[in-house]
């Protein structure tokens, strides 16, 4: 059983920052990858970061170049900078771990409010 605490959400005006953290803990043997997903109210829970244990990285394309997904092998930790945030950013922001069995564990979210 793995499980994953987010911090670092909260409100921040546009064009501001914020550093998300997720620290997985449990039964953890061998992660695959750890991603970012973005939910906003009445839409689909979308990728929008993802990195794997090798540090090949993936981004959606409205988030390239103002978000950088990075990890800390050691403390089974994934980060998400996110800069120049927009409104559009709005969203619960949920951390996925997936392990070489290919099963997948999501944390509980993390509110991320930008203001114009």
């Amino acid at each position: 059983q793995v499980q994953l605490v987010e911090s670092g959400g909260g409100l921040v005006q546009a064009g501001g920052s914020l550093r998300l953290s997720c620290a997985a803990s449990g039964s953890i043997f061998s992660i695959s990858s750890m991603g970012w997903y973005q939910q906003a109210p009445g839409k689909q829970r979308e990728l929008v970061a993802a990195i794997t244990s090798g540090g090949s990285t993936n981004y959606a394309d409205s988030v390239r170049g103002r978000f950088t997904v990075s990890r800390d092998n050691p403390k089974n930790t994934v980060y998400l900078q996110m800069n120049s945030l927009q409104p559009e950013d709005t969203a619960v922001y949920y951390c996925k771990l997936t392990d070489w069995r290919r099963r997948s564990y999501w944390g509980q979210g993390t509110q991320v409010t930008v203001s114009s």
